[in-house]
């Protein structure tokens, strides 16, 4: 793979990284290929596989979970052809003002300029403690609106 595709494989990365951390859906969506996929490693309840509409769905609702952003530091970005690897911290506040600060390892493998899978690895434990109450008060409301 040349240097160019390299780059723009890293300037893909990086777009969908700013829409994640500003709560961006619109900025993050077409960075993915339409199957792709997020698998955020560990064992936490945050923990398991998302497809693509789950992962801009996921941006949509942290506006409501974090609503000033994670807030994404980039500290190092690896681009080998299709493979990217960002090391980032996020340190936002979540809609209780409590604060949310994590350290990340994303691993992404691009296709045809595309991301089609990213592997996350995170503190679950953090993400448990801070983001898990946030998510089941979503998922109350959702099952609420559904009923009849």
């Amino acid at each position: 793979m040349s240097e160019e595709n390299t780059q723009a494989n890293r300037r893909v990365v990086l777009q969908f990284m700013e829409g994640m951390g500003t709560n961006n859906a619109e900025l993050a969506a077409p960075c993915l290929a339409p199957d792709a996929c997020a698998i955020a490693k560990g064992y936490g309840r945050l923990a398991g596989r998302r497809e693509a509409a789950t992962m801009t769905g996921m941006i949509e609702a942290f506006k409501g979970m974090l609503p000033t952003g994670l807030n994404l530091t980039i500290h190092r970005v690896i681009a080998d052809g299709d493979n990217v690897a960002v090391e980032a911290e996020g340190d936002g506040t979540t809609s209780l003002g409590t604060p949310y600060r994590n350290q990340y390892c994303f691993v992404f493998t691009l296709e045809n300029g595309k991301i089609k899978q990213v592997n996350e690895y995170f503190c679950t434990i953090h993400a448990d403690e801070v983001l898990w109450p946030l998510v089941e008060k979503l998922q109350g409301a959702a099952a609420e609106v559904s009923q009849p």
